[in-house]
């Protein structure tokens, strides 16, 4: 944080936050660690105010993580854009090809990893709402419409993608704005384009009438409905559709909307939660996280758009259980009966906590032959990660017939412990 010891001037404070801004992030390449800017900052000041600028801003020593701009387009449709750019218009099927660079403009061509990118549409005015209610209303520009947001592939350096334009964006010509960002898991790096140009219509554009695919879960793709979730549940939307998903918030009433038991006044934006699959646009999954859920029965109705603003519709129904609990369901093994191997799977109610199990298998005279333990996270409320080979605790291999077994969970985070007995069978 950076403040002052005493008032100072509007325009100094300005003043002071712009010039270290510029060499906190980097923009001039000095590469200053967080201390070092504010330092270059106050030096560069001859006011005496300097002086009343303080720093607390964690570890002064660190740099913030701020990628190089070594990302750039080299084509758009096909033709390098030192031909020129095409524009964007809607409905049309647009791509880009580009580069990832080092410091002298070369392609990095050992650099390979994964593109982020960002189409926005044209800058728009906005008001603001007067909320103090001074009756001071300000004016401001704002590039917050995405016309697409996916990932691609990038090999020795080089990258490519491709999307269809929303019907929704301003017919009306201006520039539009690409934001990039590439890591590969070592480094990573950004940049952009704010040369493309968006507006207009493709008159020729295909025809497409047919609206979104949508499979709704909670927390994992192998939530079936109404199913039992936990509390604050992760909503997971696949989304699919030929012409791809609509996420522009140009038009009314075209967003990716979410509604919580029937309360149409508090809809979920949920546009900005939306992400395309690796080198597809024509499929993507929403990830949302639900928060503080009442226990009982719940329903969510999702409404989706594509980029032709066809519609489709879907709703899932679930339940919650207490966190207070440690719920357990449709404990089993499989495959059963079996001869070399089984899994065990039971639901749960502690997704993304740490469980540890234990499974124990008696003869149908209750002689313990086998005892299992093991650690276990799911990021779902489905484990199906303990794995059994048919041998006892000696390593031989158990006889024929039907056995008993008790599953035991228990939450390290919470301390809570629940129990289940189940039978399973052995073939030889």
């Amino acid at each position: 944080m950076i403040t002052t010891a005493r008032e100072v001037y509007i325009y100094q404070g300005q003043r002071f936050n712009e010039e270290l801004i510029k060499k906190v992030l980097s923009f001039n390449d000095e590469n200053l660690t967080i201390s070092e800017a504010l330092m270059a900052t106050k030096n560069s000041f001859v006011s005496s105010n300097q002086k009343f600028f303080i720093f607390s801003f964690g570890d002064p020593a660190m740099k913030l993580a701020a990628p190089k701009t070594d990302i750039r387009i080299t084509k758009m449709n096909d033709v390098p854009i030192t031909e020129g750019l095409d524009t964007i218009r809607a409905l049309s099927k647009v791509k880009f090809e580009g580069i990832v660079t080092d410091e002298l403009d070369a392609v990095l061509t050992n650099f390979n990893g994964t593109l982020s990118t960002t189409v926005f549409d044209k800058i728009i005015k906005k008001t603001t709402l007067d909320n103090d209610g001074f009756g001071v209303k300000m004016s401001f520009d704002s590039q917050d419409s995405k016309l697409f947001r996916g990932k691609s592939t990038v090999k020795n350096g080089v990258f490519s993608f491709d999307f269809i334009v929303p019907k929704d964006i301003k017919v009306a010509y201006g520039q539009g704005k690409i934001s990039f960002y590439a890591e590969n898991g070592e480094i990573d790096k950004a940049g952009s384009n704010f040369e493309v140009f968006v507006g207009g219509i493709n008159e020729n554009a295909p025809e497409d009438t047919v609206g979104p695919e949508i499979k709704l879960f909670m927390n994992d793709e192998s939530f079936m409905d109404g199913g039992n979730t936990n509390a604050s549940p992760n909503l997971i939307a696949v989304l699919s559709d030929a012409s791809g998903i609509n996420t522009s918030i140009t038009a009314v009433d075209h967003d990716i909307v979410g509604v919580l038991d029937g309360d149409t006044s508090n809809p979920i934006i949920l546009n900005d939660f939306y992400q395309t699959e690796l080198n597809d646009f024509s499929k993507g999954k929403v990830t949302y996280r639900l928060r503080d859920l009442k226990v009982g029965p719940h329903t969510l109705k999702l409404k989706v758009w594509d980029t032709y603003n066809n519609s489709s519709e879907s709703t899932l129904n679930f339940v919650v259980v207490s966190d207070a609990i440690l719920n357990l369901e449709n404990v089993l093994n499989y495959p059963n009966p079996f001869v070399n191997y089984t899994e065990f799977w039971f639901n749960h109610n502690k997704p993304n906590e740490p469980l540890e199990v234990s499974v124990q298998v008696f003869t149908v005279s209750g002689k313990l032959v086998k005892t299992i333990n093991q650690n276990v996270q799911t990021t779902g409320n489905l484990s199906r990660n303990i794995i059994w080979n048919g041998l006892d605790d000696f390593g031989n291999k158990i006889g024929k017939g039907v056995y008993i077994y008790k599953l035991r969970v228990k939450s390290v985070a919470s301390n809570l412990v629940s129990e289940k007995y189940e039978k399973l069978v052995i073939l030889q």
